[in-house]
C-alpha cells in the first residue's frame, strides 16, 4: 500500500498539526486520499489526552490544550521527534491493540539500531528504557481511532529539555521518570526520523 511521506523542517504548531491530521482523515473516509506518515517537531505546548485529570496539572499557568487523542498529559517542544500518522485500519486487520504493538515495535526496532534498548509496558502504554537503575519514559503514545482509521502518533525525547515535565505528571504516572536519547547516550540521531519510517512503513505491510 503507498503511505505519502511528510517531513517538514520548521516547528509546527499543535493547532495547525492536528487540523492537517483531521482534514486527512476525511479525505482517507472519502476515499480521496490515501495512507500518511508525517514526521516533525512542535513549538513548546502541553496537551491533554482525553483521559488526563487535573491533579495531574502541577502548574496551573501552563499553557494546555485539550485533545481528542488517548492518554494523559504530555509535553511537547524542540529537540523531540513527532511522528503522526493518518492509517486506514479498515485495509489491515480491524485490531486497535494490534496496531498499538505495531507502534511500539517500531519505536523498539528503531532505538535498537543506535543500540539503545526500550520496551513497552502493558501497564502503561509508551516506551520504556532502564536508566540509573530506574524505569523511564522514552517515547509517548497517543492515539484516536475514528471509523477505523487511526491517527496522532508518538513522540521520541531526543534532546529536549526535560525540565518542563515537573509542571505535569507526565502521562499520569507518578512512580517513574522522563529521559531523553542524549541523555542515554550522547551520540547522532539525525537519521532517527529516517529510520522511523522505514520500520513503521516496514511494519505496516506485515
Amino acid at each position: 500500500m503507498n503511505i505519502e511521506i511528510k517531513k517538514s523542517i520548521k516547528p509546527i504548531k499543535y493547532s495547525n498539526a492536528v487540523e492537517f491530521l483531521e482534514a486527512r482523515l476525511k479525505e482517507i473516509s472519502d476515499n480521496r486520499k490515501g495512507d500518511l506518515i508525517w514526521m516533525l517537531q512542535h513549538e513548546e505546548v502541553y496537551t491533554a489526552g482525553t483521559s488526563y485529570c487535573e491533579n495531574e496539572i502541577l502548574n496551573k499557568d501552563i499553557n494546555l490544550i485539550k485533545t481528542n487523542r488517548g492518554g494523559k498529559i504530555t509535553y511537547h517542544g524542540p529537540g523531540q521527534l513527532i511522528c503522526y500518522f493518518v492509517i486506514d485500519l479498515k485495509k489491515r486487520q480491524k485490531d486497535i491493540r494490534k496496531f498499538i504493538t505495531l507502534i511500539e515495535k517500531t519505536i523498539i526496532e528503531s532505538l535498537a539500531e543506535f543500540e539503545i534498548k526500550s520496551f513497552g509496558d502493558p501497564e502503561n502504554i509508551g516506551i520504556w528504557v532502564n536508566n540509573n537503575s530506574s524505569v523511564k519514559k522514552i517515547a509517548a503514545i497517543g492515539i484516536r481511532v475514528s471509523k477505523w482509521i487511526a491517527y496522532h502518533g508518538f513522540a521520541i525525547n531526543i534532546d529536549n529539555d526535560l525540565s518542563k515535565y515537573k509542571n505535569i505528571i507526565p502521562c499520569g504516572i507518578l512512580d517513574k521518570g522522563v529521559t531523553s536519547l542524549k541523555e542515554l547516550k550522547n551520540q547522532n540521531y539525525d537519521k532517527l526520523s529516517d529510520i522511523v519510517i522505514v520500520n513503521l512503513s516496514k511494519n505496516l505491510e506485515i
